[in-house]
């Protein structure tokens, strides 16, 4: 069911990593290429390891076995700063400190680019300037991070990793807890961002804002990828049954032509049809 990724040896790849957490392997035996220039969306069901694998690719998490490279060599043969200077994390619900402001948080995107030799700079606030402005939070920029909305909150973030000026953004179901509204706002902006050249690696659960965001679909089952490439080759009606339980059809988006589930009607065990109810 898989797909030929992207050339061997350039950007981030996984080479047969095996991560557990004392018992059996969450990611087992995985082999992976991100490809460059894409906004890769990871899907699976709950407990397939996908936050497992991208915490591996951020370095958060040591593989048992395998490797992370990035452009070929090992991640881990990296000094952290010059790492973060090259891939950014954004976790499943992040919390600010309390009190920090929005332009105070986006700064922390800065540190991987200081030293003892190098402090703050001119490129510093180009970059902040320039996250702030790319977020929409330019008039918020004083504004305290813990009284923005949910979705603002998830913006600053971003900007905070924008501002970190890396090759790859990895983000962990950065749509968590927003509402349906800010769900899609959050990823139109990933969207422009992987318009304008940036590697975009996602975690979701929603299967339909995956098709529709995605240039490149990930599907991880038990620990492994089972499925990658362009969402209207790789999100089958069999491969939604066989991944996730659930019969479904799947037919085009009418406003944008990409692969969209339609579940077919669950007859709860032991209870009338739905067709009842």
């Amino acid at each position: 069911m898989s797909t030929e990724a992207g050339p061997r040896g350039k950007g981030l790849s996984a080479r047969e990593v095996t991560i557990s957490y004392g018992g059996d392997p969450v990611v087992r035996d995985l082999d992976l290429d991100i490809p460059h220039g894409e906004l890769t969306i990871i899907i699976g069901p709950n407990g397939c390891g996908k936050s497992t694998l991208l915490k591996s690719l951020a370095r958060v998490v040591r593989p048992d076995g395998g490797r992370i490279l990035l452009h070929g060599q090992d991640l881990r043969s990296y000094r952290g700063r010059e790492a973060a200077r090259q891939v950014a994390l954004l976790p499943q619900s992040p919390v600010a400190p309390d009190g920090i402001t929005v332009r105070g948080l986006v700064q922390r995107g800065r540190y991987p680019h200081h030293s003892l030799l190098r402090q703050w700079s001119p490129e510093d606030d180009s970059a902040i300037a320039f996250a702030l402005e790319r977020t929409g939070l330019t008039e918020l920029a004083e504004a305290q991070a813990g009284e923005l909305s949910g979705g603002q909150r998830q913006r600053a973030w971003i900007a905070m990793v924008l501002a970190q000026q890396t090759e790859v953004l990895l983000l962990d179901e950065p749509t968590t807890y927003l509402d349906i509204a800010h769900q899609y706002d959050l990823l139109e902006l990933c969207a422009e961002l992987h318009r304008e050249g940036r590697t975009i690696v996602a975690v979701l659960h929603d299967l339909n804002q995956a098709a529709r965001f995605a240039s490149h679909l990930v599907v991880m089952r038990a620990g492994r990828v089972v499925a990658e490439g362009p969402p209207a080759e790789v999100m089958t009606p069999e491969l939604v049954l066989e991944v996730f339980g659930l019969a479904c059809d799947v037919v085009p988006d009418p406003r944008t032509g990409t692969p969209m589930v339609v579940p077919h009607a669950r007859t709860p065990v032991g209870g009338p049809s739905p067709v009842a109810l």
